[in-house]
């Protein structure tokens, strides 16, 4: 079985920066892609960003240019480094990954960008 945490929500100013993260534990498929969602109040869950486990990235066509998705496969832990937030990007974040015959998601973290 698959456990996913996420750390790294919080309140941040429009223009500010976060970095949320994502550990993985447990039966870990070597062949497996993780990827960041979000869903904001309303709204449907949406791709952030996603990374396979050959590093292959892929960004929703609203990240442009200001997030970041990273892994380190030896801790089996994804990143997203967040840039120039805006209140827009306000939303729950989830981390989710998926591996043959697994979809596993985490709990979400709160990213709350306002003045």
């Amino acid at each position: 079985q698959v456990h996913l945490v996420e750390s790294g929500g919080g309140l941040v100013q429009p223009g500010g920066s976060l970095g949320l993260s994502c550990a993985a534990s447990g039966n870990i498929h070597s062949n497996n892609r993780m990827a960041w969602y979000r869903q904001a109040p309303g709204k449907q869950r949406v791709l952030v960003a996603q990374i396979t486990s050959g590093g292959i990235v892929y960004y929703g066509d609203f990240v442009r240019g200001r997030f970041t998705i990273s892994q380190d496969t030896a801790k089996n832990t994804m990143y997203l480094q967040m840039n120039s937030l805006q209140p827009e990007d306000t939303a729950v974040y989830y981390c989710n990954i998926l591996f043959p015959g697994g979809n596993v998601w985490g709990q979400g973290t709160q990213v709350t960008v306002s003045s």
